[in-house]
């Protein structure tokens, strides 16, 4: 694999991250009473989902293959489910999948992202 591509990997899996991350922010103190109840939550964690999946569907095979264990394929579906289905989007699925199954995602991408520049989360020499 190419620098460029490995890079492009890696703000692709930072993406991924970020995305999970504000997804759980967003549903923070939340129920899933409170969710169904919220078009705001809901509408923000649909595009978070949708963040998700994009950016996966753009990492290259080397790198999803790369990282065992995760169902690309389900991740990459879901994406394409909310922008195309979004009349049938079920929201009870939307927060299982933000609630369970999202973390697990990010836990187990977390230890292949650096921290970002400028994030206080690099260790000094």
């Amino acid at each position: 694999m190419s620098l460029a591509a490995a890079e492009r990997d890696a703000a692709l899996l930072l993406d991924i991250l970020t995305a999970a991350g504000d997804a759980a922010s967003f549903l923070a103190g939340l129920d899933l009473a409170a969710f169904r109840a919220s078009r705001l939550h809901q509408a923000a964690v649909i595009r978070c989902l949708e963040v998700v999946g994009e950016a996966a569907s753009r990492l290259s095979p080397t790198c999803r293959n790369g990282i065992a264990g995760v169902p690309w394929r389900l991740v990459i579906g879901m994406r394409n489910k909310l922008i195309h289905d979004y009349g049938g989007i079920a929201i009870d699925l939307v927060w299982q999948v933000a609630v369970e199954e999202l973390p697990v995602l990010a836990q187990a991408l977390r230890s292949l992202v650096p921290p970002p520049c400028g994030s206080g989360e690099e260790t000094k020499a």
